[in-house]
């Protein structure tokens, strides 16, 4: 581990620690966009959407694991971000699969809870 090693500055000490933070999430962010397209994988959906969805969150993890909300519980960020960020998914598919809409909400809140409790304890 990097940050046992003893060092000269503070600024050093803050990258390391800002490196092991985006690796933690990087690593999060793939295996909740794994267990995202496992079922779509067995479905045999749409690559497009498949590709669509783990990059959504991937990304969406990263952002959750890094950022910090004023007023919010450490345990609701997560699911907050996830779905406001989902939101837009919700407003394209809506217009093609109606019963898609409760599922890809559903995920986002339980993903995104789920990436913020391990991106608390694991940083």
């Amino acid at each position: 581990m990097d940050f046992l090693i003893p060092l000269q500055n503070n600024k050093r000490l803050k990258l390391i620690w800002n490196m092991d933070t985006l690796l933690l999430s990087v690593i999060i962010g793939i295996v909740a966009g794994t267990v995202d397209i496992i079922p779509m994988i067995i479905q045999k959906l749409d690559k497009r959407a498949t590709v669509s969805a783990f990059l959504q969150y991937f990304f969406v993890s990263i952002i959750i694991v890094n950022i910090n909300l004023p007023h919010v519980v450490w345990w609701l960020q997560g699911g907050l971000i996830s779905v406001a960020l989902a939101l837009p998914v919700v407003c394209l598919v809506s217009t093609q699969d109606k019963k898609a809409v409760p599922i890809i909400l559903t995920m986002a809140a339980v993903l995104g809870t789920l990436i913020g409790v391990a991106g608390y304890y694991l940083k």
